[in-house]
């Protein structure tokens, strides 16, 4: 890991120590050159840089040296060049066939050999690793997306420039708020993003949403999670008030900076409970309040057929997650995705390897993605993900409670009906419901509405307390089905999770104090 000071001062290292071959690890081309061209231009040695569109040039003055365009020609020119003079440095942008055994890398290596003997120093500014052999005669640097205070600081000099002309509302806790968010981005990307505001007149500081909007287009095709889309999303969850209190408690330490104080954004919570309570709800109003992008990631696909391949898409799902942040990523029924631990494997221990990369990434990653994972069957759950320091609270979501449910109610029929019913209804509504999980109250209000909507307009007419009572009547709840496992999984919450009601989580009909209370 190398950021652009790191960098610049190990380069300049290995530029004076003439390393025959330099390999800068980077998607930043320009930025990379741009390093190269102020090291070059400092130590006042002969640098040149090729590329396919300009052939061999001065890296400092741009002055056009060979116009071979081909890396075979380039490396020709170099050849030639380290032979008759001493300390020259040629930078390649554009090579190609260099991660194996191939012509172009044993041309590399003659050319390289040689550089060795005569004090020069070949560059390649690449994103894929180089053929080993070659490697082996130099050194490798890694040149990183720019951090949050250099994003900062490619944020400071776009606007200042403007300051006089346009409005700009920005002051320094906007700069950082705007850095934290563009982090993971590259530096031309963010110039574009911050140009765009700009092109408008005027710099606001409610332009934050804007931005991770902006982002948010960028990587709208990132591989390995699932893009949600959460337009026109109604963010009303009913009941749940612990839960919600702890979420209002968190916003705003997701895009704080944090690093003084020496600890690490908000990381999630794992929601586990009665099935049909409003989990996956949840990690959706999550994102819609939180005005952040939603990912899913479906552990459960990510196995495949061939050894590593399971672990190198994981990986590749939570890199991809870690550039786009700040974003809430979504992990549906989490158990399910890591079951092979918790019976006992047959799959070669790819369900262990697993489980170890998502836990090392959740304790040590520190990308500002917000996790929301949700279980249905906690017997399931291996234990190493329910220690402290993987999440950062673990909640249950039990069956509503009687004014949760008269909330839940509440919000169906004003959605569905567009109105509100007397309050005697709905006491009577709450008492016929008691057992109801949360979808089990959507689906009585949806069959009132679908009988509103077959009637017309004379379907308020025919929206009646007798209605209501047949559709509540004729459902019958998971906790009436088989209330054993209702009982099951209650007993697993009482000692292990936080209630997200905010209330003791029951037992036979009577509250039995929980873990811990959650402070409101």
């Amino acid at each position: 890991m190398a950021d652009a000071n790191s960098c610049r001062q190990t380069l300049e290292r290995y530029l004076k120590a003439r390393i025959p071959i330099i390999s800068v690890r980077t998607t930043e081309r320009a930025r990379a050159l741009e390093l190269l061209r102020g090291i070059i231009s400092s130590l006042n040695i002969p640098g040149f840089v090729h590329t396919l569109s300009q052939g061999m040039r001065d890296l400092v003055t741009n002055r056009s040296i060979n116009e071979d365009r081909s890396v075979p020609g380039a490396l020709d020119f170099a050849s030639q060049q380290i032979s008759q003079r001493q300390n020259l440095t040629f930078v390649l942008t554009e090579v190609a066939d260099i991660e194996d055994d191939t012509p172009t890398a044993r041309q590399f290596q003659d050319v390289v050999m040689l550089a060795a003997e005569k004090g020069g120093c070949l560059v390649i500014i690449t994103s894929k690793p180089v053929w080993g052999q070659l490697q082996r005669l130099g050194m490798t640097i890694t040149l990183d997306l720019p951090s949050e205070d250099e994003m900062r600081a490619v944020i400071q000099e776009l606007i200042s420039s403007y300051k006089g002309q346009i409005t700009i509302e920005w002051a320094e806790k906007e700069e950082r708020e705007a850095a934290a968010i563009l982090a993971g981005v590259s530096k031309i990307e963010a110039e574009n993003v911050i140009a765009t505001l700009v092109a408008k007149g005027v710099i606001k500081n409610s332009d934050m949403s804007e931005l991770i909007h902006a982002k948010d287009r960028i990587f709208s095709d990132i591989s390995g999670v699932e893009r949600v889309k959460l337009d026109g999303f109604d963010v009303s969850v009913g009941g749940l008030a612990g839960l919600k209190a702890w979420l209002d408690r968190e916003r705003p330490l997701l895009t704080a900076d944090l690093r003084e104080r020496g600890i690490r954004p908000p990381r999630g919570c794992l929601l586990v409970g009665v099935p049909d309570c409003g989990k996956s709800l949840s990690a959706k109003a999550v994102a819609a309040t939180w005005n952040l992008p939603l990912y899913r990631l479906d552990l459960a696909n990510i196995y495949g057929q061939y050894v590593g391949q399971s672990e190198g898409r994981l990986k590749e799902a939570l890199e991809s997650a870690d550039h786009v942040a700040p974003c809430v990523l979504w992990i549906d029924e989490i158990e399910k995705g890591l079951a092979g631990v918790t019976q006992g494997g047959g799959d070669g221990g790819t369900s262990s390897r697993i489980v170890g990369h998502f836990l090392f990434w959740l304790q040590e990653s520190r990308a500002r993605v917000f996790v929301v994972a949700t279980a249905n069957d906690v017997s399931r759950l291996p234990p190493e993900l329910l220690r402290r320091g993987r999440f950062d609270e673990l909640f249950f979501v039990d069956l509503p409670t009687p004014e949760e449910r008269r909330e839940i109610i509440a919000i169906y029929i004003k959605s569905g009906l567009k109105r509100e019913f007397e309050p005697s209804l709905m006491d009577e509504l709450v008492q016929l419901s008691e057992g109801f999980a949360g979808a089990d109250l959507q689906s009585a209000v949806r069959e009132v509405v679908k009988e509103a909507f077959r009637k017309g307009e004379a379907g308020d007419a025919s929206v009646t307390p007798e209605l209501f009572r047949r559709s509540f009547q004729n459902i019958v709840p998971l906790s009436k089905t088989n209330p054993e496992k209702i009982e099951e999984i209650r007993a697993w919450g009482r000692d292990r999770a936080v209630s997200a009601s905010g209330q003791p989580i029951e037992h036979a009909g009577a509250p039995v104090k929980g873990r811990r209370a959650i402070l409101v």
